[in-house]
C-alpha cells in the first residue's frame, strides 16, 4: 500500500488519530493547505496549485519544496490536481487532510463527492479535520474502528438500499433509507462498527472525540 496525505485548505487539528492514520505517508500540499505542514512536522514532496491562497510568508517558509504551478483559470481545483499527481506517483490509499470545514463549504462538499468517486475506482479514501472523519460508503461491507461512545452519522448521497449498522446504539438491518431522510443522523458507536450496503452512495461522518451522545 502506498499512502499519500493531501494537505487541503480546510480546518485541521493535529490529534492522535490523525497522527496514527498518517504515519508513514507521503505528502503533497494543495495551495494554502501547505500551512498544515509545520503543525504536522512534515515536508511535502510537492506543492501544487495556483497559489492564490498562499501568503508570501507561507511561500518564504518553504522555499525548497518543489512547486507545480497552475493558472487560476483551470478546469479542476488545486485539491483535485494534487490527488491526480498522487495517483500518478503510485498512491493506492489517500488521506484528504483539511478536507472538512474551513471557509469554503463548496470545496468541503466537493471533497466528499470526489472521495466517493475515488472510492469507486478502488482507492481507500479517508477525509479528516483531525476531529471529524468522513468515509465513502459504497455497496459492500466494511468495518470502522471508532471509539465507544463517539458520535457518527450516515449521510445518503442517494437513496440507500439494504443498509446494515452493527455494534451501534441504534442498529439497522437491511434498512432502506430514502434520499433526504434524516433517520441516520446522530448514532453512537459502541466500539468498532460494522456496516454494509446493498446499493447507493453515502458518506459516514464520524466525530471520534465527541462523546456528547454517550
Amino acid at each position: 500500500m502506498t499512502l499519500f496525505t493531501i494537505l487541503l485548505g480546510g480546518d485541521l487539528a493535529v490529534t492522535p488519530r490523525l497522527e496514527a492514520a498518517t504515519a508513514g505517508a507521503r505528502y503533497i500540499a494543495a495551495d494554502g493547505g501547505m500551512r498544515h505542514a509545520q503543525a504536522l512536522g512534515v515536508t511535502p514532496e510537492l506543492w501544487v496549485g495556483d497559489f492564490d491562497s498562499s501568503t508570501d510568508s507561507l511561500k518564504n517558509d518553504w522555499p525548497d519544496v518543489e512547486r507545480l504551478d497552475f493558472p487560476p483559470a483551470k478546469a479542476a481545483t488545486d485539491g483535485e490536481l494534487a490527488v491526480q499527481v498522487a495517483l500518478e506517483r503510485g498512491a493506492t490509499s489517500l488521506i484528504l487532510a483539511g478536507a472538512l470545514g474551513g471557509e469554503r463549504s463548496d470545496h468541503a462538499l466537493m471533497h466528499l463527492l470526489h472521495a466517493c468517486h475515488l472510492a469507486e475506482t478502488g482507492l481507500d479514501v479517508r477525509l479528516t479535520s483531525g476531529t471529524e472523519e468522513a468515509y465513502p460508503l459504497l455497496p459492500g461491507e466494511r468495518d470502522l474502528d471508532l471509539p465507544g461512545g463517539s458520535l457518527f452519522s450516515v449521510l445518503g448521497l442517494s437513496a440507500l438500499t439494504g443498509l446494515t449498522l452493527a455494534n451501534v446504539r441504534y442498529p439497522l438491518q437491511t434498512f432502506d433509507l430514502a434520499f433526504g431522510s434524516t433517520r441516520t443522523i446522530s448514532n453512537v458507536a459502541e466500539g468498532p462498527i460494522r456496516l454494509s450496503l446493498q446499493s447507493g452512495r453515502g458518506i459516514l461522518l464520524a466525530r471520534p472525540y465527541d462523546m456528547t451522545g454517550a
